[in-house]
């Protein structure tokens, strides 16, 4: 495949998009369903296994199939690692062809590993997903481009993610007016988030919500609390100010476990959605058991918030097929064993209950209903 030039790239963003006009959307609503983040370092495709057929049913057909792209892309302007090589986050651009096939639709490539090899790598994962023509929210050749809203239409409406990455962004990995990067959501010495850079999203949001039916705003958060299970305070106010501006859902990852989900407004907030694949290059399990469980979140909903949601549980494998060394097959889904998944939703469902959120279980999924 043919890797498009800076110029081709840069040419192509400077573009002006045309937006989406609100459709008339279905009046039951639209069908978006949302993953863990997608920390995916092979092609999953090239080796058997039954759960990519499970979760290629389950995707189609939904208005939007949205993850975090939780890995820079290679390509010919990668540049020298700016981490931790054990942690460090790189794959070919197959991975995004297996997602795309596996049935996501929406991106965020917003995370504090979309700089793992500099902003030449913020640069070739641009241009794979544009090649592809995959929406994206998050990153940019611009700070204007990495802070707007991308679209998903389909044939029952339109579907908007606003997306930013608060904590862990190192220096030289944020957009600015001429330089690649994350959309970063930044704090300042006080510890309160930086009101630029809030406005910036808020602004974002209000665009989105009058061009599409749905509007999801995602935050890719690493200010973390000591237990990271914990939602911060100050993230759960940016959330509610998210939904005031004009977001349906808030969608959060950068923790890798599961965290609580609030219904605000007659809209859903999921704090931290875990993962959906895992291929951490780390032999090492820093964060234990929560790591490798979580759900997936079917959702309906309509311009006025959440019609329900189905929370389907999902375990990752710890080890790979082949053993302790095998990081080539760790980390990949399926559905939960019944034991699995009544555990998962019963941590889940005590996770919620600061929010007051009531989900109900009923033969290993939970369901949350809304007023919408």
């Amino acid at each position: 495949m043919l890797h498009p030039t800076r110029r081709d790239i840069i040419a192509g963003a400077c573009a002006l998009p045309l937006l989406p006009v609100a459709a008339n959307a279905n009046a039951a609503g639209l069908r978006v369903i949302l993953l863990g983040q997608s920390l995916i370092q092979q092609d999953l495709r090239a080796q058997a296994w039954p759960g990519f057929a499970r979760f290629h049913e389950m995707f189609r057909g939904a208005d939007a199939c949205f993850t975090d792209l939780e890995t820079a892309i290679r390509g010919p302007h990668g540049g020298t690692v700016t981490r931790d090589p054990k942690l460090l986050h790189l794959a070919d651009a197959s991975v995004i062809d297996c997602l795309d096939d596996m049935g996501v639709t929406l991106y965020t490539t917003a995370s504090n590993h979309a700089f793992d090899v500099g902003s030449g790598g913020i640069v070739d994962s641009i241009a794979a997903l544009k090649t592809r023509n995959d929406p994206f929210a998050g990153t940019g050749l611009t700070l204007a481009e990495a802070a707007a809203p991308a679209y998903r239409t389909s044939r029952n409406g339109t579907v908007a993610v606003v997306a930013a990455a608060t904590g862990k962004i190192r220096e030289g990995g944020a957009a600015t007016a001429t330089r690649p990067g994350v959309n970063e959501i930044r704090r300042d010495a006080s510890g309160a988030l930086n009101e630029d850079d809030v406005g910036r999203m808020l602004a974002a949001l209000r665009e989105a919500a009058s061009h599409a039916d749905v509007v999801l705003a995602y935050d890719h958060n690493h200010y973390w609390e000591p237990d990271i299970a914990t939602v911060p305070a100050w993230q759960r106010d940016f959330a509610h100010r998210c939904i005031a501006a004009g977001a349906t859902c808030f969608v959060g990852h950068g923790a890798p476990l599961l965290q609580g989900i609030e219904i605000h407004r007659g809209k859903p907030i999921f704090y931290g959605l875990g993962n959906f694949i895992y291929q951490s290059p780390s032999p090492d399990n820093p964060y234990g058991d929560p790591t490798w469980k979580s759900v997936i979140a079917d959702v309906q909903l309509s311009r006025a918030g959440l019609v329900h949601a189905s929370l389907i549980p999902i375990t990752l494998n710890a080890q790979g097929t082949g053993g302790a060394g095998d990081l080539v097959t760790r980390g990949r889904p399926d559905l939960a064993s019944p034991a699995d998944a009544g555990k998962i939703l019963h941590d889940l469902d005590a996770a919620n209950a600061p929010f007051d959120t009531r989900m109900q279980i009923h033969q290993g999924i939970g369901r949350i209903d809304g007023a919408a």
